[in-house]
């Protein structure tokens, strides 16, 4: 009896083992059971590709972008800089190229002007015929500079050791100015038309001299213009005009 017992009690368990094994042959079989619970160990060796490309192109996308950008930012600067050096080339002032050739604005040396004298003018003068009795002086620019005309001009007719009076009325109202090749003129009144003046002589040499700003001294060189060969009579009357800027302003007087 006791024999049957432990004969059935064997038999039992190794149907369960049995069972049980042929339990887990299903459940490995399955796909779903076993196979889910060790998915993490295969997922990681075979999604590392995945997981490797996928940052790794996102990395690469991410790197280009960033090289792009940069070279687009690189780019913007340069054409920055680009126009910044061409305004800064544009911006040179005109001023400068007039400097360059050493003159001003106005195309002559305008902030350098100087004085007209003998040394960089060319003085004519011619009797007139009408009106009678008078002398037309022109002063020619032949310097590179605008120069000034200042006052009257200083005339001394031979020896004489003083010079004549200026015509008060004749006074412009700006100072003459004359650039390069452009002339002034001034009126002389040589002689009395009435035969009123005294003192009467001729004379064949003529020395003009310049005044400076203040108009109370010559300046620079004088001109000695040639004067007709029988030489211009003149006496105690004489006069000059001041400066003026037109040849009708001068012989008005």
């Amino acid at each position: 009896m006791s024999s049957v017992r432990i004969s059935r009690t064997r038999l039992l368990t190794a149907a369960a083992t049995v069972a049980f094994a042929t339990l887990s042959l299903t459940a490995c079989n399955d796909g779903s059971g076993v196979q889910t619970e060790g998915a993490p160990a295969g997922a990681a060796s075979l999604a590392s590709p995945t997981t490797g490309t996928e940052p790794g192109s996102a990395s690469s996308s991410a790197s280009s972008s960033s090289s792009s950008s940069s070279s687009s930012s690189s780019s913007d600067d340069d054409a920055k800089s680009a126009s910044a050096g061409s305004k800064q080339a544009t911006d040179v002032p005109a001023a400068s190229k007039n400097d360059k050739a050493g003159t001003g604005s106005s195309g002559t040396a305008a902030g350098k002007a100087v004085t007209c004298q003998g040394s960089n003018t060319r003085t004519v003068a011619a009797p007139l015929k009408r009106p009678v009795n008078h002398m037309l002086l022109t002063v020619t620019n032949t310097g590179s500079k605008r120069c000034f005309l200042y006052q009257y001009p200083a005339v001394r007719f031979g020896e004489a050791q003083s010079v004549p009076p200026v015509i008060e009325d004749s006074k412009p109202q700006a100072v003459v100015t004359l650039e390069p090749g452009e002339s002034g003129y001034a009126s002389v009144n040589l002689s009395a038309t009435d035969g009123s003046g005294k003192h009467g002589r001729t004379e064949k040499s003529l020395t003009v001299y310049f005044h400076g700003r203040s108009g109370n001294e010559s300046v620079g060189t004088g001109a000695h213009p040639a004067l007709p060969a029988k030489g211009v009579y003149i006496d105690d009357s004489l006069k000059v005009t001041y400066w003026q800027q037109s040849m009708d302003d001068a012989i008005m007087w």
